[in-house]
């Protein structure tokens, strides 16, 4: 089959590779008729996440047809339509039990490694490196999905895969970094960050009833994307974004901040200089502006979500306007299973088409175009699905 494959930094290639295999009665085996191009995998095409090796498949962000089932998988059957959670678990551990899916004890065959760079092992992904499980991604045409008894969500007839492909990942990690401020009426959310994950969290906290949703980033494609979803937009470029959330909300601050950019943020001044030299000398790991601005202008008392990615290690953090204020921090991989059904309802419903956020559509043979495309935000691409 093909496959995009990672070779180093900033080098992906479509490789022909081994068809994958029933391992585990637990297994599938799906054709992938839609895959997508995440802001996560950028952090792998630009070297900084550890543990890949040359030939690696990406992609976390999948859907298609199952072709093959092992023997324990009662739940589905040959020709099912499915979107698969780039989290892979197992559905019976004491975390998957408790709707903790990321965080299952059971599907990260390298558990080792990830303990000891972050204590306890979160769940494998698809696609994402050998430090969470040396998993094949899905950007190929074929994929093995794991747990497939578990995962795997049955998609309804008359919905394309572009109204649904994104249940695998963006649009819930929007929607639970949303939830994740506990938004009550009348609150006002920042968002940093508009691309796939910010756009959605900007119609996640309106869904889940933000009065105001306040957007910031620096591209004008993004910012009207952000305002076509009922946000008000900041280019930090042209704002200082501390001084203008202040101005916006009588001097308060807001109730809740999204850091939906992670560990490459962008930014203006001494700090962003600082941090991309620390990082491309691998002094630390991420470049953290954007969490130190959102724990700034946070309101006394406030929320900071962070779906954002951060894989290892970043310093010159506020940590005393954290505690002096009293801020509540939460974050974590997106615990996809606990969203597919809500969302899939919500998407029935016609409360949203995710298809919105897609700008690109390129045959899989593109890819290794397509990512300089996305990285670059070349000819205004916001987000890319790859047909294999």
């Amino acid at each position: 089959m093909r496959a995009l494959c990672w070779h180093g930094a900033g080098d992906v290639r479509v490789d022909t590779v081994p068809d994958p295999t029933i391992l585990n009665p637990r297994d599938a085996i799906l054709k992938i008729t839609s895959t997508a191009i995440c802001g996560s995998d950028l952090h792998l095409y630009d070297g900084y996440i550890p543990t890949m090796k040359s030939g690696d498949i990406l992609g976390h962000e999948f859907m298609g047809e199952v072709v093959e089932l092992g023997a324990a998988v009662k739940n589905l059957q040959i020709g099912d339509r499915v979107v698969i959670p780039f989290t892979i678990s197992c559905g019976n551990c004491f975390f998957c039990q408790r709707d903790l899916w990321s965080l299952c004890d059971n599907s990260n065959p390298n558990a080792w490694m990830a303990e000891k760079l972050y204590g306890h092992s979160p769940s494998g992904l698809f696609g994402y490196s050998h430090l969470l499980g040396g998993y094949a991604g899905g950007q190929a045409q074929y994929v093995r999905v794991p747990f497939a008894d578990v995962g795997a969500l049955k998609i309804p007839e008359g919905l394309t895969d572009e109204q649904v492909l994104f249940l695998t990942d963006i649009f819930p990690t929007g929607y639970m970094a949303a939830e994740n401020c506990d938004i009550q009426p009348g609150d006002t959310v920042a968002v940093w960050g508009c691309g796939p994950v910010g756009q959605f969290a900007i119609r996640s906290a309106l869904m889940l009833g933000a009065e105001r949703v306040i957007a910031i980033d620096r591209f004008p494609e993004r910012l009207d994307m952000a305002r076509l979803g009922g946000a008000e937009v900041l280019n930090y470029e042209e704002v200082e974004t501390g001084v203008a959330l202040k101005e916006m909300t009588g001097g308060r601050g807001p109730d809740c901040c999204i850091d939906a950019v992670g560990m490459e943020a962008h930014g203006t001044g001494f700090m962003a200089a600082y941090d991309s030299i620390k990082q491309t000398f691998r002094l630390e790991t991420g470049r953290a502006s954007v969490l130190r601005e959102a724990i700034v202008a946070c309101r006394k008392g406030g929320k900071v979500s962070v779906p954002g990615v951060y894989g290892g290690f970043i310093d010159k953090m506020p940590m005393g306007a954290f505690v002096n204020k009293g801020l509540t921090m939460r974050s974590g991989q997106t615990h996809v299973h606990k969203y597919l059904g809500p969302l899939l309802e919500r998407i029935r419903n016609g409360e949203i088409d995710p298809s919105f956020v897609i700008t690109h559509t390129l045959p899989l043979e593109e890819a290794p175009n397509a990512y300089k495309i996305f990285r670059d935000k070349q000819e205004n691409c916001i987000k890319v699905v790859l047909k294999p």
